[in-house]
């Protein structure tokens, strides 16, 4: 394709080269990041990931020898061959990553006959073999190699023999790990070797494909249909780091309000008034934490977008207010589809303007989905973004004060919307082959922009499709699951690696979507989802209603337990989100992150670390009340028990029903709220320090938990150290927000003692 590599020029931090066929150019935006880059759609980078120049002033080098162009920064060697071979090396010269230069394996293709047969058995046939993809960059894979990313893709941890697509998909059966693709595109995943560690962001939306060693044990690759040949090269010296660098790129979860961490309560449909003060009642009578209530789509009249239904919610905004005066707040659902109706003020609106997508007649396309007959808008497009924005201060007004985008795949109920649909693109024309897979991404961003500029607070936005870099505006779940332990089992990997891939605000639908959830179910997903960064519980319409109080009393009981102790752990949370903004890092993290040569965690897929203190290995298994537990290295105090273990093996822990197993690494400081009913339900004047025996320090954050201040300096951070003289030490490094604390709850030995901060400072001897 690309010829014979002839010569080179440097302009700035791009280096153009010029090869028989065609010229192609390298970026280097810093010294760990390198762009790859050829035009062959456009000469510009179509890029809905990356906002803004990410290039940083870097020092490099370019010098050309018969066989290559070589690239140096003070990281990284690059090397560029004859037919655009790109190969990489760190600064000591030792390979990273390398294009394969042999010839691909031929997969065996199943006989005419053989297909006709197994498709009248029902399977499914896979046309792999038979795809010609315009863009494929294949890559040599090593023998030790792993890979961690992707997004929200089904299965394990470890995507090493596995393929998958990149194709948003809406598909409510029940997902396992032969699903190629689910709700959302992320092509961005980290390699880890024994020795290294790089991550690659193909920045490609029309629909892509990722072989991670299925084809062959001697490569992997990426390709795509159509667009550009278009990656991005990240280096770093371990895991966190890369996900730093790929979160600059990209974008970081912005800090969210406080009350989104607490506690959410959904079903489709809550359908009335009634029903939806009957469950507000509940929590609060049977001493359940809550914080939302989501309501489905039948809160709307005849499911149009931006209207109540009038017969079931006569007195909504009254509804809202006294719903609110009792600590909850109410979050409701958007679609994308618009119902096709005259004298329905969004379709008018849309119509009059262009607003919606047309067929290449220029008719306005016409699909199905809940209202029946729907348009939809052309989110690619800014003035019908800023049109959307503004919609949302219909909602705003009622008393809304989270809105939850579903079916933005687009899902469309008579087939999937042809390729050929006209979009738009900022005035650049184009079809929904390319704008499908980054649909909900523009979604989100109306809705996040239309929150910010009429509530002034930050946005609470959740989507089911979501693209790279969508975690700038809204946080994410996984999908329609089902009320199986096989799901249950795949919400870690899939929460881990959405966070591994810049999408540090998840959760799953705790109790599972559809299918009917038990109680033994249930109890058992409580204790994942009260970690999970999205706490919700959603079922789906045709279920089991599974509220915590609608099996037995110990249903009731574990789900309140493990509800509270979410809430006790918020200030701990929220110090993660604090420094998920700055960093990009995750909230539910793999061991792997933080034990990256440690063999043991590479393939961990059913324990998480919450931050770096606190690791989680909850029961996911039908009937067990014991599990294995692998501790890494260091020591971990048991959290119920406070029984310390030695790290680097494995323990057996006891684990009935009610018990999740919950381990503390030695010296950690984990900052706790006293027992509360909802965000904000009184003021935290004494913040609870729960300490844990040896050497460590934390620094906890404060603000006021809604709005922007905190970017002017209207924060406070405390420095809180264990010391080796058993000492705590805590002091107030920065204050700038006025309502301080006044003191602390210091827990240890199981003793609590009451101090007061008077200064700046403020030493405790623990002995």
């Amino acid at each position: 394709m690309f010829g014979r590599l002839k010569s080179y020029e440097k302009k700035e931090q791009v280096i153009y080269l010029h090869f028989e066929e065609m010229t192609t150019r390298i970026e280097v935006l810093t010294d760990s990041i390198i762009n790859v880059f050829a035009g062959l759609d456009s000469e510009e980078h179509h890029s809905t990931s990356i906002e803004g120049d990410k290039k940083v002033p870097t020092v490099y080098q370019v010098e050309m020898d018969s066989a290559c162009v070589t690239i140096t920064t003070s990281k990284l060697i690059v090397k560029v061959y004859d037919e655009y071979k790109v190969d990489f090396y760190d600064a000591k010269g030792k390979s990273l990553c390398k294009d394969y230069r042999k010839s691909r394996l031929q997969a065996t293709k199943q006989s005419k006959e053989a297909k006709e047969l197994a498709l009248m058995e029902g399977h499914q046939i896979s046309n792999s073999e038979e795809a010609e993809n315009k863009i494929i960059v294949i890559k040599e894979m090593e023998e030790d190699e792993a890979f961690y990313g992707l997004g929200d893709k089904t299965g394990f941890l470890n995507k090493r023999g596995y393929e998958y697509e990149m194709w948003n998909t809406d598909d409510p059966s029940a997902h396992n790990e032969s699903y190629k693709s689910l709700y959302k595109s992320i092509p961005f995943f980290i390699t880890l070797k024994k020795n290294h560690v790089f991550g690659i962001f193909f920045d490609n939306h029309y629909k892509s494909y990722f072989d991670m060693g299925k084809e062959s044990d001697d490569y992997y690759f990426f390709a795509a249909d159509k667009g550009n040949l278009d990656y991005y090269f990240i280096y770093g010296e371990d895991m966190k780091e890369i996900i730093y660098h790929y979160t600059y790129l990209t974008g970081r979860t912005p800090l969210p309000q406080l009350w989104t961490l607490g506690y959410q309560q959904s079903r489709w449909s809550y359908e009335n008034e009634d029903s939806v003060r009957d469950i507000a009642r509940h929590f609060r009578e049977l001493d359940i934490p809550c914080d939302a209530i989501h309501l489905d789509i039948d809160y709307m009249q005849d499911f149009k977008v931006f209207t109540w239904n009038g017969k079931d919610f006569p007195n909504y905004i009254q509804l809202i207010h006294d719903l609110e005066e009792e600590g909850f707040k109410i979050v409701t659902i958007i679609d994308p589809g618009v119902k096709k109706e005259d004298e329905y003020f969004v379709y008018e609106e849309g119509k009059q303007n262009g607003y919606f997508a047309t067929d290449t007649n220029g008719d306005i396309y016409v699909n199905q989905v809940w209202p029946g007959d729907s348009v939809f808008p052309n989110f690619t497009e800014e003035k019908v973004r800023e049109w959307w924005a503004d919609k949302q201060k219909i909602m705003l007004e009622s008393g809304v004060k989270g809105i939850w985008n579903d079916m933005n795949e687009p899902a469309s109920f008579k087939g999937e919307i042809p390729k050929d649909v006209v979009f738009s693109m900022d005035g650049r024309t184009t079809n929904h082959e390319e704008v499908h897979n980054v649909y909900g991404h523009f979604m989100s961003k109306a809705t996040f922009d239309g929150l910010k500029k009429h509530d002034k607070k930050r946005p609470f936005v959740i989507t089911r499709a979501c693209f790279a870099g969508t975690q700038k505006y809204s946080t994410v779940w996984t999908g329609d699951n089902q009320s199986l332990w096989p799901h249950l089992q795949m919400a870690i990997p899939q929460l881990i690696n959405l966070g591994m891939s810049g999408i540090a605000f998840a959760g799953t639908d705790i109790g599972g979507f559809g299918h009917e959830a038990t109680k033994e179910l249930l109890s058992r997903w409580i204790q994942v989802g009260c970690f999970s960064p999205l706490c919700r519980n959603h079922s789906a319409s045709g279920s089991r209603y599974q509220e915590p109080w609608m099996f037995d009393k110990k249903t009731l009981d574990i789900n309140r337990k493990y509800i509270k102790l979410r809430y006790q752990l918020i200030p701990y949370l929220y110090d993660l989100f604090y420094e998920s903004e700055k960093t990009g890092l995750p909230i539910m993290r793999p061991l792997i992150l933080h034990y990256q040569s440690d063999e043991k965690v590479k393939e961990t897929n059913d324990e998480f670390l919450v931050g770096e203190n606190v690791l989680v290995a909850p029961v996911v298994e039908q009937g067990k009340r014991f599990r294995a537990v692998y501790l890494p290295e260091g020591k971990w105090v048991d959290y119920w028990t406070r029984e310390v273990h030695q790290g680097k093996r494995i323990i057996i822990k006891e684990a009935p029903l009610d018990i999740c197993p919950i381990y503390v690494k030695s010296g950690s400081i984990i900052p706790n709220y006293p027992d509360i009913k909802y965000i904000g339900e009184k003021e935290i004047e004494y913040l609870i320090l729960d300490l844990y025996d040896g050497v460590g320090s934390y620094t906890h954050y404060q603000d006021n938990g809604e709005d922007y201040a905190y970017q002017k300096g209207e924060y406070n951070q405390y420095q809180i150290e264990l010391t080796k003289e058993h000492e705590v030490k805590i002091r107030l490094i920065y204050g700038g927000y006025d309502k301080k604390y006044k003191g602390f709850i210091l827990r240890y030995h199981g003793r609590e003692e009451k101090v007061m901060l008077k200064g700046d400072e403020l030493i405790i001897d623990l002995k």
